[in-house]
């Protein structure tokens, strides 16, 4: 996009972020009812907000579901340093012009995009205040900067994510954000469904995937005795695509499930076990 200048050298818009248009499925193996009240509240102008563990689906399920509804998608991974600024958008000094950049929120408004805000309890609580205005009957973004109030065209969508696993005192959303919200559940799914997921995007054989799960169900099971969380359907993915290179199955999930999931002696020892156990 180009900028248009204004007096005093001063610039409209810098180049905005760029938008994601899927050209090809994500593939996605559905659970339950979420694609009908993905596409129900998509159709209503709702917000939604995707409730999960780490590495259940959630992200892909996004992708997928702007696949299908034809839609731009933003993603934004929040952090602790994530700022209102981050998200709106800031001045920048370009040459001898000083030109503003929208941020992901600003141009999916303004693009009628799917903004999706993966992780929203990592970001700070002063920053998340922002999306209010978008997640009622207003539908608007204030760009305070710019004394600016955009309306939302029909096709945005505000999404979400977070990880209940890791509320904490610190780090929970407040009922006034999450009553604004219409709200899905994810989990890992099913053994077989998994091993199919799993045998799929990894390249790997049936029995394979399943023994993959198998390990992955075992380390759930510590979630509490040495675990945060147990290894997420993402990692058994990454374990299926080393060995789907020519890796020995033992050596792929240890360096792609056992240790990502633990820095403790004794906790790396007993997902060792469990991997010679399996395999």
């Amino acid at each position: 996009m180009k900028a248009s200048k204004h007096a005093g050298g001063t610039t409209d818009h810098a180049p905005a972020t760029p938008l994601v248009h899927l050209d090809s499925e994500p593939y996605y193996h559905a659970t339950g009812d979420e694609l009908e009240v993905f596409t129900a509240a998509a159709a209503s102008r709702l917000p939604v907000m995707l409730k999960g563990p780490t590495g259940c689906g959630k992200t892909r399920f996004v992708e997928h579901m702007a696949w299908r509804l034809k839609r731009p998608l933003v993603t934004v991974a929040c952090h602790d340093d994530l700022t209102t600024s981050d998200l709106v958008g800031r001045y920048l000094i370009v040459g001898d012009e000083t030109v503003w950049m929208d941020g992901p929120l600003t141009a999916a408004v303004r693009a009628g995009a799917i903004c999706y805000l993966d992780e929203i309890v990592e970001a700070r609580k002063d920053t998340t205040v922002v999306i209010h205005p978008l997640t009622d009957s207003r539908r608007a973004l204030p760009v305070e900067k710019r004394g600016e109030y955009i309306d939302a065209p029909p096709d945005f969508m505000l999404v979400i994510s977070y990880n209940p696993g890791y509320q904490s005192v610190l780090k929970e959303m407040k009922p006034s954000t999450r009553q604004r919200f219409v709200a899905l559940d994810f989990d890992y799914p099913e053994a077989d469904v998994e091993a199919r997921i799993v045998a799929h995007e990894g390249g790997v054989d049936a029995d394979t995937a399943k023994r993959l799960v198998k390990l992955g169900g075992l380390t759930r099971k510590l979630k509490g005795a040495g675990l945060d969380e147990g290894a997420g359907t993402r990692l058994l993915v990454h374990a299926a695509q080393l060995i789907a290179s020519g890796m020995a199955p033992a050596i792929a999930c240890t360096a792609a499930i056992a240790r990502p999931l633990a820095d403790e002696t004794d906790t790396r020892d007993a997902l060792d076990d469990l991997i010679a156990a399996v395999f």
